[in-house]
């Protein structure tokens, strides 16, 4: 018993080992109330559709062992006396703690978010999940950087001077690496403003093809002709842009002749023709038709109609159509069609 009444920094040996006998249950307690949570919020997620309970147990997962045990350490350290420059020590300790154990919690949140956006934005653009994942890993950076100078104010440095040479220090990244910058914004600009998505066909200047990825620097297009066509995210944006993969219909304008011999009857039955061929055709909305000009050697048509399908194969399925009904119909009519001629005259000397 004399064991249990010696003195050692202020407390007996027996304040020393109910302290210690505390730790460890408080700490098994702690560890067993996680161990619980995590289960049956686990079971939980799976029959709801509430997402606050996969979140809880994000942050449940992301309680660290230190934290435990510094918190059944504080429990523990109420039973015993500490001298001044301890407890000042060891609040500023707990208060470390708790400021790292916070940012896990936040940063569990903000993966959380993250999967969750995700998730959401794959059905609809699959480009976007890159973006947000990059936007996910500066937000990390931005917490960490956050933790690590509240840990460091804690603990009585001056972080003003810090903070106004990481200003700097940004300034010169940002100056010395202003061409990724430039497309790493352009990247969240197009999956913020969807310009174009994956799977849209798009032409830029002479270069025309399929969006196949759209990444943090550049966006790859399959051509027509099958090569990869890589553009940098930023000169894409500055590039005149034709999407047709926003096409709602498409405005179709063809022309055709016929020979100068042609009657005025048939030329007014021409129209007649082409508008009742044209509205015989389905997915077809007819402009109009006109009887436009005289050609070189021509008399010359124009046609406007739109197709209300935006595919291509559709749009050339039907313009075939057009042009075999047109075909058969004059050559029932007696209709000829004109080509390039050119009519000489000789005159002789003394006629």
């Amino acid at each position: 018993m004399e064991l249990l009444s010696k003195i050692y920094y202020g407390n007996t040996v027996q304040d020393w080992l109910i302290a210690v006998g505390i730790l460890i249950v408080v700490f098994a307690m702690l560890k067993i109330i996680q161990r619980i949570g995590i289960n049956r919020l686990s079971k939980l997620s799976l029959l709801t559709h509430n997402r606050i309970d996969d979140l809880l147990v994000g942050i449940l997962e992301n309680t660290k062992f230190f934290f435990l045990l510094i918190a059944s350490a504080y429990v523990a350290s109420l039973t015993i006396t500490f001298k001044p420059a301890v407890t000042t020590v060891s609040e500023k300790v707990i208060v470390l703690v708790l400021i790292l154990q916070g940012g896990f919690w936040a940063s569990a949140a903000v993966s959380f978010g993250l999967a969750r956006n995700i998730e959401k934005r794959m059905g609809e653009d699959a480009s976007s999940a890159t973006t947000i994942t990059f936007l996910g890993f500066v937000a990390r950076i931005i917490l960490w950087i956050i933790v690590l100078l509240s840990m460091l104010a804690n603990l009585g440095v001056n972080i003003t001077g810090l903070i106004t040479g990481l200003g700097i220090g940004g300034i010169a990244v940002a100056l010395a690496v202003q061409n990724i910058l430039g497309d790493l914004l352009a990247s969240l600009s197009i999956v913020l403003d969807k310009p174009f998505v994956i799977g849209d066909f798009i032409v830029v200047d002479s270069l025309a093809g399929t969006i196949e990825h759209i990444g943090l620097k550049t966006t790859r297009v399959r051509s027509l002709n099958g090569e990869q066509l890589v553009f940098s995210n930023n000169d894409l944006l500055k590039s005149r842009v034709r999407n047709y993969g926003r096409m709602s219909e498409r405005r179709i304008v063809f022309k055709l002749g016929v020979v100068y011999q042609t009657s005025l009857e048939k030329l007014k039955a021409i129209k007649e023709i082409i508008t009742d061929i044209v509205n015989n055709q389905e997915n077809t909305r007819l402009d109009r038709v006109h009887f436009k000009e005289y050609g070189d050697s021509s008399l010359n048509f124009e046609v406007v109609y739109y197709v209300t399908n935006p595919e291509y194969n559709v749009y050339m399925d039907i313009q075939e159509r057009i042009n075999q009904d047109i075909f058969r119909r004059f050559e029932e009519q007696g209709i000829e069609f004109a080509y390039p001629t050119r009519t000489v005259y000789v005159q002789r000397e003394g006629e």
